[in-house]
């Protein structure tokens, strides 16, 4: 904790920079932020927060790139069941009202899944849970680290509700009147296909906004979408959301120096559907470098024709642009808030942006629609 701009930087200097900042009392991340350097907190200090010795800041170790896990479970004082465990398409760092996920928790390896699941009916039971509780996990490096544990229902409940086919609220409810899981003959959930949640955001609405994500939530509702595999799921989540995704054309590229190590995957994936690319010198450097051909444009602030330029030209179908660090989110901010005024897509995510190739793939082939009380 942190009362003072000199307290929290001694703090930050100490646990390392990046790290997670925010108020003591906060309802939808609001004015939480990932702060850089010392001149980034500073500037958070003076202009996001009031702070004072009875509202002090708290900051935390920023696991960067790490995987993050939302699970639901219910308990009755004597068992616990999994109603769901979901992972997140976006890394940590995103608020989870924000965060695309998909159930079952695909690609995580199941020794992990198994160790969060026993962490979870432990800390229900030990924390006297009667009903839904929510924790969220994330991991990094092989282990396991839990975010927060919440004694309530959670966003998520309808959503797990629907991809396992089962009213984890009434399996709740009947718990407060009495009932036990073993009497209402509820084990854990399992899920009836692949199922991805959606997110919809208001930036549409309000002209000038930069749609880039952090921690603080900036979604206003959600959608749902259900296939037989996880491409299926995610382009349908897609399409509800308002995000059709080209099947063809030219991708603008530019990323931060962190996600550089795996771009070469995405650009790969990209040339293999049939996409052009286009990129700023760095990222360019970077394709050209593991052999890819693209196209180098300027950065906004360097000259003609930029990024902007080839937005308003329609020379882009598509925008992949994740930033770091303050000065590309400032410099970077005119490209998002030009795709978003022209609807192009803007995918500010590398995770995000890989899996949208898969869901490219499925878009252009035959799409399954089915009701969801066919899944039995």
């Amino acid at each position: 904790m942190a009362t003072s701009f000199v307290q929290a930087k001694a703090v930050a200097q100490h646990l390392g920079y990046p790290v997670m900042v925010r108020p003591s009392f906060v309802l939808g991340g609001r004015a939480m932020a990932v702060v850089f350097d010392d001149a980034g907190m500073e500037k958070y200090m003076r202009e996001a927060v009031a702070v004072s010795d009875d509202q002090p800041v708290l900051l935390d170790r920023f696991l960067d790139g790490a995987l993050e896990l939302d699970i639901d479970v219910v308990c009755d004082g004597e068992d616990v069941a999994i109603a769901g465990l979901l992972a997140h398409i976006e890394e940590a760092g995103i608020h989870s009202g924000d965060s695309y996920a998909v159930i079952p928790a695909l690609g995580v390896p199941e020794p992990i899944l198994e160790t969060v699941r026993d962490y979870s009916r432990r800390l229900a039971l030990d924390l006297g849970v009667r009903g839904l509780m929510n924790l969220q996990f994330a991991l990094k490096d092989g282990i396991a680290y839990c975010l927060e544990a919440n004694p309530r229902a959670s966003r998520t409940v309808p959503f797990v509700s629907k991809a396992t086919g089962v009213d984890w609220a009434g399996v709740a409810a009947r718990i407060g009147l009495g009932q036990s899981l073993k009497q209402q003959g509820i084990t854990d959930g399992v899920p009836r296909a692949v199922s991805v949640k959606g997110v919809v955001f208001p930036f549409a609405k309000f002209p000038g906004v930069d749609p880039v994500l952090g921690p603080e939530m900036k979604s206003t509702g959600e959608v749902m979408g259900i296939g037989e595999t996880f491409g299926e799921a995610y382009a349908k989540a897609l399409l509800a959301a308002g995000i059709p995704l080209p099947l063809s054309g030219t991708v603008f590229l530019t990323v931060n120096d962190a996600d550089k190590g795996r771009l070469p995957e995405l650009a790969q994936k990209l040339v293999a559907l049939g996409f052009g690319l286009c990129a700023t010198d760095g990222t360019a450097k970077a394709l050209e470098s593991v052999g890819l051909k693209v196209r180098r444009i300027f950065k906004v602030n360097e000259g003609r024709p930029n990024a902007v330029d080839l937005l308003k030209n329609g020379e882009v179908q598509w925008v992949i642009n994740t930033p770091l660090g303050r000065e590309a989110y400032f410099d970077e901010s005119s490209i998002r808030r030009e795709a978003l005024r022209l609807k192009i897509p803007c995918l500010t995510n590398l995770s995000a942006a890989l899996a949208a190739c898969e869901a490219v793939e499925t878009l252009r082939g035959d799409m399954t629609v089915r009701a969801i009380q066919s899944l039995g």
